[in-house]
């Protein structure tokens, strides 16, 4: 590993569930340091405590909504007096709400996206990116999808804010360009977390019809290939990555694990 020698941290944004839990507790077992926000304050502390026990790091919560603006501006604002360098931003904090056609969406679920997926995102990285110029280095990792890659059927305003991400990673990686950052978009396909709970606003039994005689993939694969990319050497960047469990071509096409056994 090429950073064993330096003590380095990162901010993870929703890490208190799914990709950006497993995202935290890989990079706290491989000793960074780690600044860890989200919506619950409880939850937050939970893994703080477990996580500086366990692995002996220093963890820095930071409670608050990215769709907020001035909330996400206060709290890295405060974060700033005590940490004087951000080696890794993970924009993780995104969802999916409803599944319907463009005719019939619900208003509250398209602004809930896209304040959340693009908005949310823009927002914290434009208070870590210049900390991040100012020290001529740094690697943001945005968490996409495969659904910015190809739309599907009932997918338009997700599709459409994760299509966002990936032009905004595009986008990124150029501008931050002269100042040695590294921008690496991670784009999963279907995976096992809260998502689609969350997508059918908590239906449990909807959401597990979702994964039946499919082997999807888990958070800890995305924080795998998170750590893979944030690991290699100085040089090199990995500037995309789409992944898929087998029984999955892409988001619009995928078979059942019955089907890829005949």
């Amino acid at each position: 590993m090429y950073f064993a020698a330096m003590k380095r941290n990162i901010f993870v944004t929703g890490a208190t569930s799914g990709f950006g839990k497993a995202i935290a507790r890989l990079f706290a077992a491989h000793q960074y340091d780690l600044i860890i926000s989200g919506r619950r304050e409880e939850r937050l502390q939970e893994l703080k405590a477990a996580w500086e026990q366990q692995y002996g790091v220093k963890v820095i919560t930071l409670c608050f909504d990215v769709r907020d603006r001035d909330a996400v501006d206060k709290a890295i604002g405060a974060l700033k007096q005590q940490v004087d360098k951000i080696d890794i931003l993970v924009n993780n904090a995104g969802l999916a709400a409803g599944m319907a056609p463009i005719d019939e969406g619900n208003v509250d679920h398209w602004e809930r996206m896209i304040d959340t997926n693009l908005k949310g995102l823009l927002y914290v990285t434009r208070q870590i990116a210049p900390m991040m110029r100012e020290q001529r280095c740094g690697h943001i990792f945005n968490i996409g999808s495969t659904a910015g890659k190809l739309a599907y059927r009932n997918g338009n305003v997700y599709c459409a804010t994760k299509f966002a991400v990936d032009a905004l990673s595009q986008s990124m990686r150029i501008d931050l360009l002269p100042y040695g950052i590294k921008v690496t978009a991670i784009n999963p396909g279907m995976a096992e977390t809260e998502f689609s709970v969350v997508r059918f606003d908590g239906d449990a039994e909807k959401a597990s019809k979702v994964y039946e005689d499919v082997r999807p993939l888990q958070a800890e694969d995305i924080a795998s290939a998170v750590f893979y990319c944030a690991s290699l050497p100085a040089h090199v960047c990995i500037n995309d990555l789409t992944m898929t469990c087998l029984t999955q071509a892409n988001a619009f096409y995928s078979i059942k694990e019955s089907e890829r056994l005949k």
